[in-house]
């Protein structure tokens, strides 16, 4: 019997043993005639609020299906959406209007099923793409490598079965070269297969640009979008589907010469980020090593505008991105466009990304001495603030590492109550971690929860304890309160010793 953990309620549900849900499919198309199909293939934390921003469209009105997976990883979130339940917790109050509102129009609905791609008339792509990396965390980026088998067989299951005038747009991250080399190659392999025009399907990409937190469903619908198609026809149909679920109103859709473009467009811009946190992280130690406080410096030269967007240190790089995408646009050029070279930098950026929480590791034994005798609490297992997400969290390899010290470990997360990738549960209650044995608190993750007057009381009401912030969540007046019982250390703040 395969079971599925839900991870949010940790409720377990039996994966069906036959895979066919046609008679629910077109019960839902039926309830919903007349209205265009839109399927999201993919329900992770795009795919899933992707699927509710089309079905709350601004200039149309679709029935959207999100298609995902049967296995122990993704029926869950089947289950949870058609149960009326969504399947990601942010600090979005968007999400809950958006979901209400799909759940009372009855157009919104997930399957397993890849007969959805039958129905559809827009397909949106919205799978992960992973990067094979010898490195997280605990040491320097030693070697990577790209599969894309995965990826192939997902667009093969819609070439097998969608229309010949569909419209598929790729939203997932992907090495450029990868719509003309490969979506377009086996889409057309298989319509001919199948006897199938050419000349009426649309192929297209354009990228997410995703924030998790607060502005979630912001970031897609009210947010500039970059788009191509691999011809001109493919890109106008792109742009119309674009102006009806994007605000155009408040950002702007622009349009590249060829998909080769946006690909290397997203990548280029998640790179750009991941060595400009490469670039603050590497002085973090620097600043450590001199004995003074990065933060102030950055505060002052931001003041220049064109430093402005100058980076914080912290723990290091998480998420599903700016891990990964430097390397998948280094791995390109090399396999798709034939080159010699790797893209260096954006390399070595990953590299002092990954090397950040070793670091981190050593400067919290540094500071504070053995743990293998302490309980040690950390606060934040997410990647980043507000948000659930645990994918290649920088805070995974920090905890492992105190963890083989042997000392006690206690996790706390307001939006994570099951850690899939470390498989244990994560307290969400504050009072329940923070109590008279706790010895040491490492602050790791930046919800606001922790930011909040209740919370450095609950902290204060602590008999002396060691607080080390990794991020500098802390602003100065609540240092200073803590300082005056606790000891403190911030990453990045040499003047605090």
């Amino acid at each position: 019997m395969n079971i599925s953990r839900n991870p949010i309620t940790c409720e377990e549900h039996t994966i069906p043993t036959k895979l066919d849900d046609t008679k629910g499919i077109l019960d839902f198309i039926n309830r919903n005639s007349g209205k265009r199909i839109v399927v999201v293939q993919g329900l992770g934390f795009v795919g899933a609020v992707m699927s509710l921003v089309c079905a709350n469209a601004i200039a149309e009105e679709y029935a959207v299906i999100g298609v995902d997976l049967a296995n122990e990883n993704t029926y869950w979130k089947i289950k949870s959406i058609n149960d009326g339940i969504f399947p990601l917790i942010a600090d979005d109050p968007k999400i809950a209007e958006f979901f209400d509102n799909a759940k009372a129009k009855g157009n919104f609905l997930a399957t397993y099923d890849p007969v959805a791609y039958q129905y559809a008339d827009v397909i949106i792509v919205d799978i992960n793409l992973d990067v094979q990396k010898q490195s997280h965390g605990k040491g320097g980026l030693k070697d990577f490598d790209v599969n894309l088998n995965g990826f192939k067989e997902a667009i093969q299951s819609i070439g097998r079965n969608c229309r010949d005038d569909v419209l598929v747009l790729v939203e997932t991250t992907v090495p450029p070269g990868t719509c003309d080399q490969v979506v377009k190659p086996i889409i057309e392999e298989e319509l001919v297969k199948r006897e199938l025009t050419l000349k009426n399907y649309r192929l297209g990409h354009s990228y997410e640009r995703v924030m998790p937190g607060p502005q979630y469903i912001d970031s897609i619908r009210e947010f500039p979008r970059v788009y191509a198609g691999v011809t001109e026809t493919s890109a106008d149909a792109v742009e119309e589907f674009l102006k009806t679920i994007i605000d155009i109103s408040k950002c702007d859709l622009t349009r590249l010469e060829h998909t080769n473009a946006t690909e290397m467009a997203k990548v280029l811009e998640n790179s750009y980020r991941a060595m400009n946190i490469a670039f603050a992280v590497e002085w973090s130690r620097f600043a450590e090593e001199a004995g003074v406080d990065l933060y102030a410096m950055v505060n002052a030269i931001r003041a220049r505008p064109t430093h402005a967007n100058l980076m914080y240190p912290g723990i290091g790089v998480g998420g599903y991105c700016l891990t990964k995408d430097p390397l998948l646009a280094s791995w390109a050029r090399k396999n798709h466009f034939g080159s010699t070279s790797d893209l260096e930098m954006s390399i070595y950026g990953v590299s002092v990304n990954d090397q950040m929480p070793r670091f981190a590791y050593k400067r919290l034994v540094q500071v504070f001495g053995d743990v293998s005798d302490k309980k040690v609490t950390f606060l934040g297992v997410s990647y980043r603030g507000d948000v659930g997400d645990t994918r290649f969290t920088p805070v995974e390899p920090l905890v492992e590492m105190v963890r083989e010290t042997g000392a006690e470990i206690v996790l706390h997360d307001p939006f994570v109550s099951y850690w899939e990738e470390q498989k244990c549960n994560v307290e969400s209650d504050l009072n329940a971690v923070l109590d008279s044995t706790t010895d040491l608190i490492v602050v790791s993750a930046g919800h606001s929860q922790y930011k909040l007057e209740s919370t450095i009381d609950k902290l204060m009401a602590l008999n002396t304890a060691l607080i080390y912030d990794t991020i500098g969540l802390f602003d100065k007046e609540q240092l200073l309160i803590l300082q005056s019982k606790h000891k403190v250390s911030v990453l990045g703040r040499g003047d605090l010793k």
